[in-house]
């Protein structure tokens, strides 16, 4: 399992418990389905409410989980280290 350095967010992740207990065990996550996209049809709730900018700025500073290429346009989280990031906050 990777581990990942990181640093709490200064502010707590508000997460519904449904999307938490909903995410498979393991896998991947596209940042769409971390952040949410509420102009896909349907809307994609958020499991980690912030921008896009503030989650690449939260990935370089070490506050969120390192990405996994896929492939070269593929950017994906591991599942396991969301689920860490949203415990860690209290979510």
């Amino acid at each position: 399992m990777q581990k990942v350095n990181a640093t709490p967010a200064t502010s707590k992740i508000q997460t519904p418990d449904h999307r938490y207990t909903t995410l498979p065990e393991t896998g991947f996550l596209r940042l769409k389905s971390i952040i949410g996209d509420r102009n896909a049809k349907p809307p994609i709730p958020a499991l980690i409410p912030v921008s896009s900018a503030t989650w690449w700025k939260g990935v370089k500073e070490l506050r969120y989980p390192q990405p996994v290429k896929l492939a070269p346009n593929v950017t994906a989280w591991r599942v396991e280290d969301i689920r860490e990031l949203i415990q860690r906050q209290g979510g």
